[in-house]
């Protein structure tokens, strides 16, 4: 009877638990509804802003009014629904990032809540500034590359042909669609508001013990490597954008390992202050070791 009771006892947090964390789960998705609402009805003046790079260097190469287009009925729209999503995704966030500390924060110890605060704080302010590198630097260089590259093309056959009557060919022009020329900027901007994340990320690795400076720096090579593969997967095949890439995370890792030098660092002093880590015991323990291997054995049995 009462094993019984000690199910129920128990189910009973379970369900409990279960039943708030539906209740974040609503709050959370219609933040984002409502989030995503605003969005759309300001989806044309967003999409605007983010048509900004492509516009200037259109302009800059010539063309005193760049046009954009869609070929289907339902491109403009969907294409608005996309912003909105993502938009929407990043002015709820405020709220879902409140509802998942309301609902961790009284499963944790003060020191735990002191721990991971910040690292949430941080999050959003980390991809909003890797978000408007991409939209005010990657992008631009991006535009340039693609859009410089047919106009150096154009000018050189235009070059070819100089002099001669032009019977034959056909002008290449651009002719940007909405949501072609949209997901190169949603990609950079998603791609490089996640790699500014590599601080955070580390960093709550080291807090958990999971990873290490020294053993961060000890893989700094595979790192560089695998920044590299990174860089070219997520760019154009322009080595300026990838290099930049390059750089900043790289940059960030180094970062990373300066972060969690500085916890291992704290982490070892609370330690000592503790009095689980003592040098002197060490020191004497590793003493009596070396004196203990340094004794001749003859010594030893003449003694006996």
């Amino acid at each position: 009877m009462s094993t019984s009771d000690d199910i129920d006892d128990s189910a009973a947090p379970l369900i409990e638990h279960l039943a708030e964390l539906r209740t974040r789960l609503i709050r959370s998705v219609l933040a984002f509804i409502v989030g995503m609402i605003i969005c759309f009805s300001f989806g044309s003046a967003i999409l605007d802003f983010l048509l900004v790079p492509i516009e200037k260097t259109m302009r800059d190469l010539g063309n005193p009014n760049p046009v954009m287009q869609y070929t289907a009925p339902q491109e403009y729209f969907f294409t608005l629904v996309r912003i909105s999503m993502v938009g929407g995704l990043a002015i709820s966030f405020p709220v879902i990032a409140n509802q998942l500390w309301r609902f961790v924060a009284p499963g944790l110890y003060k020191n735990e809540k002191s721990a991971f605060l910040p690292f949430l704080i941080a999050s959003p302010v980390l991809f909003l500034l890797g978000a408007s590198f991409a939209h005010y630097v990657v992008v631009p260089l991006a535009m340039q590359f693609f859009l410089g590259f047919s106009d150096a093309a154009s000018f050189l056959a235009a070059m070819i042909v100089e002099g001669e009557a032009a019977t034959s060919g056909i002008d290449i022009v651009f002719n940007g669609k909405v949501n072609e020329s949209l997901d190169i900027t949603l990609k950079m901007i998603v791609a490089f508001g996640l790699c500014f994340q590599l601080p955070v990320l580390l960093t709550l690795m080291g807090k958990a013990g999971l990873v290490t400076a020294e053993g961060l720096g000890n893989v700094r090579k595979y790192a560089v490597v695998g920044i590299l593969l990174l860089a070219a997967l997520v760019t154009p095949p322009d080595v300026v954008t990838q290099v930049i890439l390059f750089v900043v995370v790289y940059g960030l890792y180094e970062i990373s390992i300066w972060l969690v030098a500085r916890v291992d660092a704290k982490r070892e002093a609370q330690l000592r202050a503790d009095g689980y880590y003592d040098d002197e015991e060490d020191f004497d323990t590793m003493s009596d070791d070396l004196a203990t291997d340094d004794e001749d054995p003859i010594v030893e049995d003449r003694d006996k």
